[in-house]
């Protein structure tokens, strides 16, 4: 092998060492495209593994990754790219999560959501959590938000701890071509300083548009959702924790806030007791208006589109797309005046909690103000931007043929609606996976490029990640209809898994499962999203009258995932 230290167990194959290459290559175990957070946890993984860190391995990355090390914002400031890791993630990457800054973490201990059309909801308590199958513990949280610039430095520390893995960044992927000697399926990477790496395996951690992808020749399908997301960073009020509204406010600031609205979700995420994440998905123009808008004005419409009734928004939307198609910025107080007249169409008082007035957001909260997230006061200047959404999967993670020698891992083998919050989780998931096949492949001796030996990673994680892609392709759609007999259906799905312990709970934790409770869970879930929207569409062909059948429906989908949730954590 090409880094050999010590005497191991592991012996490649004869005939990869005593191949003949031209000299102006440098020869590499493993080779990663890519210093997004998945690539670099994928690196650090191989680098602290006691099998594979044997390997000699290059991460190749486009970008200066010192502006990552040195990276640092104001306290109480936050970047606007973060992310919900789960509790397989957290373990994954411990030893790097040991350099993430703890301050600029923050617990997800509570979550909810619900329908924007008939407010149905489902509560999600630490109570709900299931045991973890590595440790047999309950968490004490279902997630952990943290900014993607802190996770990332965190890994860069960790890497700078490990000498198997060398990091060429400011350097660009040219091209990357065959072995010249005929035979040669090392892949050999060209980069922008004059290199060429050959290497027994290359792994693509390179994003949607992979060059390792196009040069494996793996095909993939999907298609751009006609959505664009919002974030921001935003400053709220933090709520009184009065003795008298424990039960309320026990969790305010480590609770989670997603309303689904059939222009996409709106999501509030904690950063601290005064700061949360913004990820607003909706229409192209709406986005764009959102984006171009004040920061005063976009804080109202954050606050309405949490509280006000869905009809509501219409006007509110209309004065913001009226205004930005004129070049003419809404002002906040005109922005206010929309959102008091529509209350007040509605029956909505000053002191309710479903108001977006400031008085109602000071003081003792009035009843059900724990339902809806803090009312939002600030947004932190440059914080607001957006970016398209797409769905995508590779037909395969593996290349074969002229592009052998090849895997992919993140986004390089998919993309995912935002709204369930996993990205980045199944690219960590992918590189769990990925660094534990190669230690079986050293383990046996295998030939670590070997389609063979990468088999099992792409056993482990391809169904997986679909099953959680068309759930959350299949809620995109499902929630984007205001269709009564849609609406009914989607609400007694809701309302179905909120009385459903142990699907409740598996969803929950589900990233902190086992694979056959995970795959249990997302498959239920997507077949429930199936079959309703199904029950809608005749419910609507007939004309009504079947709303006891697909509650029934609906029971019995759900049921049956919650007796598979069973049967996989035995």
């Amino acid at each position: 092998m090409l880094a050999a230290r010590t005497a191991r167990r592991f012996i490649p194959p004869r005939t990869l060492l005593t191949r003949s290459f031209a000299s102006s290559s440098e020869d590499y175990d493993i080779v990663v495209i890519g210093g997004g957070p998945a690539g670099l946890a994928l690196a650090a993984g191989l680098g602290s593994n006691k099998f594979t860190s044997q390997f000699k391995t290059a991460l190749v990355e486009a970008s200066n990754l010192n502006n990552i090390r040195t990276w640092s914002e104001s306290p109480g400031h936050y970047s606007n790219r973060v992310s919900s890791l789960t509790n397989e993630s957290l373990a994954f990457i411990q030893g790097s999560w040991d350099h993430v800054e703890s301050g600029r973490t923050c617990p997800v201990e509570a979550m909810q959501v619900w329908d924007g059309v008939s407010d149905a909801r489902i509560h999600f308590l630490p109570s709900d959590l299931t045991r973890l199958p590595t440790t047999g513990e309950v968490p004490s949280s279902m997630a952990t938000m943290t900014e993607n610039l802190n996770l990332q430095r965190g890994i860069l520390k960790r890497l700078d701890e490990l000498p198997a893995v060398e990091l060429l960044d400011s350097v660009k992927v040219e091209n990357i071509e065959h072995g010249p000697d005929e035979g040669s399926n090392w892949p050999i990477v060209k980069t922008s300083n004059g290199r060429s790496l050959r290497c027994r395996l290359l792994i693509g951690a390179d994003g949607f548009n992979s060059p390792v992808r196009k040069f494996a020749g793996i095909a993939s399908s999907g298609y751009n959702y006609d959505t664009h997301s919002v974030v921001a960073t935003l400053f709220h009020s933090e709520r009184p924790n009065h003795a008298s509204l424990a039960h309320m406010t026990q969790f305010n600031s480590t609770t989670a806030f997603q309303r689904f609205l059939p222009t996409g979700p709106i999501a509030c995420l904690p950063l601290s007791p005064i700061a949360s994440s913004l990820v607003w998905s909706t229409t192209p123009s709406i986005a764009g208006a959102l984006k171009a808008t004040s920061p005063e004005t976009l804080a109202v419409f954050i606050n309405a589109a949490f509280r006000l009734p869905e009809p509501a928004l219409h006007e509110l939307y209309a004065s913001l797309l009226s205004s930005h198609q004129k070049s003419t910025p809404l002002l906040a107080e005109e922005a206010k005046a929309i959102v008091e007249r529509a209350e007040s169409s509605h029956s909505i008082q000053p002191h309710d909690a479903r108001s977006s007035s400031v008085q109602t957001h000071t003081g003792v909260p009035p009843e059900g103000a724990h339902s809806f997230p803090p009312f939002v006061i600030g947004i932190q200047p440059k914080s607001i931007a957006g970016f398209p959404l797409k769905y995508s999967h590779a037909e395969s993670y593996i290349g074969t043929g002229k592009g052998a020698r090849t895997v992919l891992v993140g986004d390089a083998a998919h993309t995912v609606h935002p709204l369930a919050g996993q990205g980045l989780n199944m690219g960590l998931a992918d590189a769990a996976a990925l660094v534990n096949c190669l230690e079986h492949a050293v383990a046996t001796g295998a030939d670590i490029g070997s389609y063979t030996a990468l088999q099992p990673y792409m056993r482990a994680r391809y169904m997986p990640n679909q099953s959680l892609l068309l759930a959350t392709d299949g809620l995109h759609k499902l929630y984007g209809t205001t269709s009564s007999p849609i609406v009914w259906a989607r609400s007694t799905g809701l309302e179905v898994i909120n009385e459903l312990g142990p699907l409740k709970g598996a969803l929950m934790g589900v990233a902190g499962a086992s694979p056959e409770t995970k795959t249990a869970v997302w498959n239920t879930l997507a077949t429930g999203v199936e079959n309703l929207v199904s029950a809608g569409d005749v419910l609507r062909a007939l004309g009504g009258g079947l709303k006891d059948t697909i509650s029934k429906i609906g029971t019995n989908v759900l049921q049956n995932g919650a007796n598979a949730v069973r049967k996989a954590t035995r």
